[in-house]
């Protein structure tokens, strides 16, 4: 049903009940843009306030620009080096960037980044921090990591051909010509594993010759010489994606396509021994989530900050002086600008914002600016008051996907709740605006123009095709919009920046250093998730440490 037909009919069936003298129809659904304060960013990003003078000048040795994963995750290691003397500088009023929670009447749920998936041995930097947090521990010689965190089964859900099917990879009266091409991708994504090394996060491995040349052509280009042209495979390809990197498979490099599965659990066809992508393995088991989503994460790192996080902070300024460096901050609060001078200053903002508030960039940032595209973001929080009715197939999961929309789906914020008891919730969400064959260039300006009833209609149209009484249930939605929620990994991304390893002598592998600067952002890997961001920053303020 197309979304005009949608909204005709449920006006169509709204009169005859009013005309029957049924009960009033629901009251309209509350709602409005929220999350993000979208003046601040663009006058960062403009250098609007530029030119103020400062008023207050306050010192410190280490001042980090940025408060989202990564800027967290330097104030932590510097905090685990016995520096304390820091401040962090971050735009919104709490911390977290693409990662922060939120509340919809009384219920947490995710504004933006909503799960981790288990962390391998590459990520040493973020298996420490979940052992710090108490989530991660060593049993009888074994890591286990804490079931209440890890995501509850049944995980995944696809509505497909009109019912649910488990997992995500189409299987619902699908012939016998696409699940050979699932296992001849299985076994392709399986002969690169062992020729390459794929990590998470990139930079813990070298840059090669062959992923260089995979980085070169599009993931589309590359289905298309390996001979996977069937519709099922390709759209799920697309989907995965979209999910990681915000953009479709026209328009990722071919190293990232493969990456997606490489650099994790692989790609299990049905039928493989070693287990299948819709069924519980512990590769898809492994994964870890909380109602706020990965918000519950990045408050426990601004938790222990105290006064050393400011927030409402709008940097217009970043500046290395004779005896280090200088950062103008504009005090939302108090509408003054203010001037710190640090020894060293953490970069972790976007590249694109750096580049503009660095004076005088070094290339190093300059080239990167060059490069980074970004995929605009919406997240959307649905209020429910009471639980939706289900189709026919498989049950109610955390994530639930329908298969051919826009939109990825939605997570259930109650699902980890132990609590049977049926009662209203949280659906999130997610959409994104890069380039696809759902969406065009301009979806940054579509994502920022367009009004909050456009997309509650989308919405709305799009989630009742499984849930017809969606409408009838949905009290408000709050919706998040990011203009640039991640950088998207295009071809050459990963030969113009992945391979930076330009830190001095003596300082942490992976840190991108100029001067009395330390950079630290998703950005530098070529696409935005938390251990690649984590990982950034815990380089970067142990760097800063050692100096």
């Amino acid at each position: 049903m197309q979304r005009r037909e949608f909204l005709g009919v449920a006006a169509g069936a709204a009169g005859v009940l009013a005309l029957a003298g049924c009960k009033a129809p629901p009251p309209p659904i509350e709602g409005g843009f929220t999350g993000i304060d979208v003046t601040r960013g663009h006058a960062m990003r403009d250098g609007a306030l530029k030119n103020s003078p400062p008023t207050i000048v306050k010192r410190t040795r280490v001042v980090i620009a940025g408060g989202g994963v990564a800027g967290l995750a330097a104030a932590r290691a510097l905090r685990l080096s016995g520096i304390d003397d820091f401040a962090l500088l971050e735009l919104e009023d709490t911390a977290g960037g693409n990662a922060r929670g939120g509340m919809v009447n009384g219920i947490a749920c995710p504004l933006g980044a909503h799960y981790l998936p288990v962390p391998g041995d590459d990520a040493r930097e973020v298996q420490d921090l979940l052992e710090e947090l108490g989530l991660r521990r060593r049993v009888a010689g074994r890591w286990e990591y804490d079931e209440a965190t890890l995501c509850h089964s049944p995980q995944e859900r696809l509505f497909f051909r009109g019912e649910w099917q488990d997992g995500l990879l189409p299987m619902h009266g699908v012939g016998e010509g696409t699940l050979v091409q699932y296992r001849k991708f299985a076994q392709r994504i399986d002969a690169m594993q062992h020729a390459a090394h794929f990590a998470i996060p990139t930079l813990k491995v070298a840059v090669t010759p062959e992923l260089l040349a995979l980085d070169a052509i599009t993931f589309a280009s590359w289905l298309d010489s390996e001979g996977f042209s069937d519709a099922q495979l390709r759209w799920y390809l697309d989907y995965c994606c979209r999910d990681d990197y915000g953009a479709g498979i026209e328009h990722v490099s071919a190293w990232a396509g493969i990456h997606y599965f490489a650099s994790r659990h692989g790609f299990h066809a049905p039928g493989d021994p070693t287990g299948s992508v819709n069924d519980s393995s512990p590769e898809r088991d492994g994964i870890l989530t909380w109602p706020e989503g990965n918000g519950w994460l990045t408050k426990q790192l601004a938790t222990p900050l105290g006064d050393r996080l400011r927030t409402g902070q709008v940097v217009t300024r970043i500046a290395e002086v004779r005896d280090g460096v200088e950062v103008d901050a504009w005090d939302a609060a108090t509408k003054s600008l203010v001037r710190w001078q640090a020894e060293r200053c953490i970069v972790a903002l976007p590249v694109f914002i750096a580049a503009r508030v660095v004076e005088n960039p070094p290339a190093v940032l300059k080239n990167a600016a060059a490069h980074v595209r970004y995929a605009p973001w919406l997240v959307a929080n649905i209020h429910l008051r009471g639980p939706l009715a289900d189709r026919h197939g498989a049950a109610p999961s955390w994530d639930n996907v329908i298969h051919g929309t826009r939109g990825l789906g939605y997570v259930d914020a109650r699902h980890q709740s132990l609590d049977p008891t049926p009662r209203g919730t949280v659906l999130s969400w997610y959409r994104p605006l890069g380039p696809s064959s759902y969406d065009t260039a301009d979806g940054r300006k579509l994502l920022l123009d367009r009004p909050w009833s456009g997309w509650r209609d989308d919405l709305l149209a799009e989630l009742s095709v499984p849930h017809s009484d969606l409408p009838s249930l949905a009290t408000r939605i709050d919706i998040t919009r990011y203009g640039h929620a991640m950088s998207i990994p295009r071809p050459g991304l990963l030969s113009q920046i992945g391979s930076q390893r330009n830190a001095p002598d003596g300082a942490h592998r992976g840190s991108v250093v100029a001067g009395r600067l330390s950079f630290a952002h998703a950005d530098w890997s070529g696409y935005s998730i938390f251990e690649e961001a984590f990982t950034r920053g815990h380089l970067a303020g142990m760097s800063a440490a050692a100096v």
